[in-house]
């Protein structure tokens, strides 16, 4: 493939769409348009011209609903100016081995809209959700997080243990049933788990599993490894000053790496 071009999604609430752009421009996106959702609904912008789709953090439609829940039937139903749906362009661009990865506001987005975890290639039909968080509060703070080796996930291919601040309400990861839950963890679409940062396992224990996820899940995949949602947000740790504790010398891996790896997968197809 030639040139890696991003497409950043903003409008109704979100708000983290600059820094995510920059931070796929860091990771060597050739390009990363910041294009509002209503661009793509009137026929400006197409998904088609684009090889990695980006649904950043934010507070889609003020979280009325509950977290994207607004957002994700918008995409269900909504039209193209020309008559065709949404959903046809989004199931296209998916079809098509392309990449798409939801932060936070996006991961509930995915979720919701049925895009992950996808269990037996139903794409678009709901399996699981991220509820409100067990602590009943809004979480802001830092997060330790374990990638899968095993997880088919190309985004989170050979990281190392990695800090990425956390900010939602609604962050609790919950399956449709232990049947669907033990599909995910047996399908390895664990991509990344909330850690203790003394033993580096995934853990349960409350702050360091901020929202009380069931099997400490941060981050799902789908089958295939291209779709990625976590409700950590990788883009607000894209240079080492942005770690709270740089000064100590604490040089952690920052979140740009999640990116390169997509980038780079892109680049080899």
């Amino acid at each position: 493939m030639g040139a890696v071009n991003t497409l950043v999604i903003t409008g109704y609430g979100i708000n983290s769409h600059l820094e995510t752009a920059h931070t796929a421009r860091l990771a060597g996106a050739d390009r990363a348009d910041v294009v509002h959702f209503s661009d793509i609904v009137t026929g400006q912008t197409r998904l088609a011209d684009y090889h990695f789709l980006i649904f950043p953090g934010g507070f889609l439609d003020g979280d009325d609903l509950g977290a994207a829940q607004t957002a994700a039937i918008r995409l269900r139903y909504m039209l193209h100016s020309n008559g065709s749906p949404l959903l046809d362009s989004l199931r296209e661009f998916l079809d098509k081995g392309k990449l798409i990865l939801g932060i936070c506001n996006g991961f509930q987005l995915l979720v919701k809209l049925g895009i992950l975890p996808a269990l037996d290639g139903n794409c678009f039909e709901r399996q699981v959700s991220l509820a409100h968080n067990d602590s009943a509060r809004f979480e802001d703070r830092w997060v330790r997080l374990l990638s899968n080796p095993e997880s088919p996930c190309i985004f989170t291919k050979n990281l190392p243990m990695m800090t990425m601040p956390v900010r939602h309400g609604e962050g609790k990861f919950v399956a449709k049933g232990e049947h669907c839950l033990s599909r995910i963890v047996t399908a390895q679409l664990i991509a990344l788990q909330y850690a203790d940062p003394k033993t580096g396992l995934a853990t349960q224990e409350y702050p360091f599993n901020p929202n009380g996820s069931a099997v400490s899940l941060a981050g799902l995949t789908d089958p295939t490894g291209r779709v990625l949602g976590l409700m950590p947000h990788p883009e607000a740790f894209h240079h080492v000053t942005n770690h709270p504790c740089w000064t100590r010398g604490e040089l952690d891996p920052p979140g740009t790496l999640l990116f390169a790896n997509a980038v780079r997968y892109l680049r080899s197809q």
